[in-house]
């Protein structure tokens, strides 16, 4: 029955000419899919000579003492570029360089900078500059294209290293050279000399030096001892202000007294003051009214005056107690600075206050003796009485009047000194006292500086002997070398029999550097600026890039073949076909049932005889497909295939694993098993790992990359093509193989259950007249 249903195919194929030309067609197509692909990536990074890199320079060059050579490295680079055919440098200026790349004029673009190589120059200065190339790259143009251009900027930048390295080790050998030949001269003999006695004057300065560390060391050792008696005598100052703080504050203490007891006299004085004046005034009326009685009763009137002669005799106390405290006052006064402007005024002032008293003292005791003269003259003579009643009256008046002078006079004048004075004496302790407060500041500063000092100075007595250490040495570290100097020179002059071991060794790096001195400068600055050379080892080495993308292209074209089998040819066999092959003639009986797989297996024609049948035809032309491709690309292209029967067995297998499972989908499905099988397409297009390694790829498709057919397919060709490790070419065959069990399961079991919905969703997409 399968070979009945594929003769039937056969012929219907090779019926006419269109149906040939179409079959040819099949076959052919993915052919020149995969062809076109190979061809055209077959070396693109060997024809990068057609895309343009603009390079401008703006090097000014750098020269130095160290290095009298002018250096350029931007004019190196371009002189290194034109005889570079990696790519297509275009040499500009710096602004059409920037321009050329936004229009796209150009796909990459290098400006030197203007400060160029003097920044690489600063190599041989404290303050290192890494020299920058500025790369300007227009991205969107294509996206290969810079990284090809990327590899053409590093290529620029490996150059520099290596040339400016190769100028760097040139320049210093021939400056050795110069100096060996140099230093066999007559001038560098009469150099040596004068340095050796240069040398030996800074030995000796040296030495002078050292002493004189020495010297300043022992003279600060003394200084020591005088800070340190400084601080004992700052310390006895200390003592000294203190106590004089202490006497101050009695001082400011008798101050204050002085102050309040100058408050106490005048509050008494006015209070006594105020007594004897209202007495007196008492004493008056008393005294009129005396008089008053006389001739009434004149021994009453007597005992009356006797008595007011008492009372006025006994207020003399009162004036002595005032006068005794203006004496203590006036000790007190005395007892002040005579530099004291206040002092003689207040004196002055308290001596008028004591005469004023004594007088007003005088005024009642004479009063006192009128009254008592009055008290007697009352009983003998009433015209003498009124008369004493005139005098006593006055006198009374009188003495008012001093006591009034007195009370006047302290309020005005002895007073307002008391104030002023005590104010003065105030201010000026409060001022000495803030003066020896800051004195005993200072002098603790003073402590506290020269016990600093002696530290620093221990200090610094420690330092200068470990300098005075140093220059010793280094003293004899010059001599060292003015003795190995003398014996260069002396083993430099010739080859003397007298020579010792030293002589030899030092005459053997002599000719060392002879010998590296007039080796070839060139040789050995490349050899330094590339101390390593990269030797590339190829394991299963592949000719080119094509080759390398061969293996991709052909699967990705062998699965584009079979969904185009499917998309030309019909997969489901018609009733009136079944009928010829089962010789029923043109049409099945009725009682087949509806059209469609398996209705005639009550003949004898089954389900898997319809799946094999039309699929036989289908393998026919997948296999020459797989052929024509795999032949073309080792034969019309030349793609490399050591082992070629493996690469067409590779070819064969892909073509009937694809095919088988392209079928199946579309035989199952329909429409539907078309468009899953471009998707499949798609997927494996991205996760198959032909044009980046699987480990660059997102972690989906690193997961999903064994459960598809193409990567397999194309290790298995890169084995045959390079070859194969162990086993690999055959587990990557068998993987492939193991692809068609789902796929004939899927077909010929699975596909049962669905036919009956396949069959119903093809009826409903031709209702629609448009799928």
């Amino acid at each position: 029955m399968i070979w009945g249903i594929f003769k039937r195919d056969m012929c219907h194929a090779t019926r006419n000419v269109i149906a040939v030309i179409v079959s040819m067609g099949l076959v052919v197509v993915p052919a020149l899919y995969a062809w076109f692909n190979i061809a055209a990536s077959w070396d693109p990074y060997g024809n990068t000579k057609a895309l343009k890199v603009a390079v401008a320079n703006n090097d000014k060059g750098y020269k130095s003492d160290l290095i009298p050579v002018r250096v350029n490295v931007g004019e190196t680079i371009i002189s290194t570029l034109h005889a570079n055919d990696q790519l297509d440098w275009q040499f500009v200026k710096s602004d059409k360089a920037i321009d050329g790349v936004k229009s796209g004029e150009y796909y990459a673009a290098i400006v030197i900078p203007k400060g160029f190589s003097a920044d690489m120059m600063t190599l041989f200065s404290p303050d290192i500059k890494h020299a920058q190339l500025k790369y300007y790259l227009n991205e969107k143009i294509n996206p290969i294209a810079p990284h090809i251009t990327d590899q053409g900027a590093t290529t620029v930048v490996n150059t520099i290293d290596k040339t400016f390295a190769k100028t760097i080790a040139q320049v210093g050998l021939d400056l050795a050279s110069s100096i060996l030949h140099y230093s066999q001269s007559p001038q560098m003999a009469e150099y040596m000399r004068n340095l050796n006695g240069n040398l030996t004057t800074m030995a000796d300065t040296l030495s002078g030096a050292s002493q004189q560390v020495t010297s300043y060391s022992q003279l600060l050792g003394s200084a020591n001892d005088i800070v340190d008696s400084t601080g004992k005598l700052l310390a006895s100052a200390t003592k000294a202000g203190k106590q004089a703080q202490n006497a101050l504050k009695q001082g400011k203490s008798g101050a204050t007294s002085f102050t309040s007891a100058g408050a106490n006299v005048t509050s008494s004085v006015n209070t006594a003051l105020d007594q004897v004046s209202g007495a007196f005034d008492q004493v008056a009326a008393k005294v009129d009214k005396a008089f008053d009685a006389i001739g009434k009763d004149s021994d009453t009137a007597a005992s009356q005056l006797t008595t007011l002669s008492e009372q006025v005799s006994s207020s003399e106390s009162l004036y002595d107690t005032y006068i005794t405290s203006l004496n203590h006052m006036h000790e007190s006064v005395e007892q002040l600075p005579d530099s004291d402007s206040a002092k003689q005024a207040l004196l002055e002032a308290i001596d008028r206050e004591i005469t004023l008293l004594e007088a007003a003292k005088g005024d009642s005791q004479k009063l006192a003796q009128q009254l008592k003269d009055a008290s007697t003259q009352v009983t003998q003579d009433t015209a003498a009485a009124e008369r004493s009643r005139k005098e006593i009256l006055n006198r009374i008046t009188s003495a008012k009047q001093s006591i009034s002078n007195v009370r006047d006079d302290y309020a005005t004048n002895v007073k307002p000194k008391i104030d002023a004075l005590a104010s003065t004496v105030s201010t000026l302790i409060s001022q000495t006292d803030s003066m020896i407060t800051q004195l005993s500041g200072t002098a603790d500063d003073l402590d506290d500086v020269t016990g600093d000092v002696g530290t620093n100075v221990t200090s610094i007595r420690s330092t200068l002997g470990t300098i005075a250490k140093k220059l010793d040495s280094s003293a004899a570290t010059v001599k060292e070398l003015i003795t190995k100097l003398e014996t260069g020179g002396n083993a430099g002059d010739g080859n003397s029999d007298g020579g010792d071991g030293d002589n030899d060794a030092d005459s053997g790096e002599s000719d060392e550097l002879r010998a590296l001195a007039t080796a070839n400068a060139s040789t050995l600055s490349t050899l330094i600026s590339a101390p390593v050379a990269l030797h590339r080892v190829s394991v299963y080495p592949i000719a080119n890039y094509g080759s390398a993308m061969a293996p991709f292209y052909t699967i990705l074209s062998i699965w584009v073949g079979a969904i185009i089998l499917c998309a030309m040819l019909k997969v489901t066999i018609s009733d009136r076909e079944k009928a010829h092959v089962l010789g029923l003639g043109d049409t099945l009986p009725r009682i087949a049932g509806p059209s469609g797989p398996g209705n005639a297996s009550r003949w004898g024609l089954r389900l898997d005889h319809e799946y094999f049948g039309r699929y036989a035809i289908f393998a026919l032309l997948a296999l020459l497909q797989g052929t024509l491709v795999c032949l073309g690309d080792m034969y019309f292209l030349g793609v490399q295939a050591n082992h070629a029967l493996q690469f067409l067995a590779v070819g064969w297998l892909a073509a009937l694993v694809f095919s088988n499972i392209v079928y199946t989908l579309t035989v199952s499905f329909g429409d539907i098993g078309k468009a899953v099988a471009v998707v499949l397409l798609v997927m494996q297009v991205a996760g198959s790992g032909g044009t980046f390694p699987i480990e660059t790829l997102p972690k989906f498709f690193q997961m999903l990359y064994p459960f598809l057919p193409f990567p397999h397919a194309i290790d298995a060709m890169h084995a045959a093509m390079a070859g194969s490790y162990d086993n690999e070419y055959l587990l990557d065959m068998v993987y492939l193989a193991l692809f068609l069990i789902p796929s004939l399961l899927l077909g010929l079991v699975l596909r049962k259950p669905v036919i009956r919905l396949n069959n119903w969703v093809s009826r409903n997409l031709e209702s629609t007249k448009v799928m």
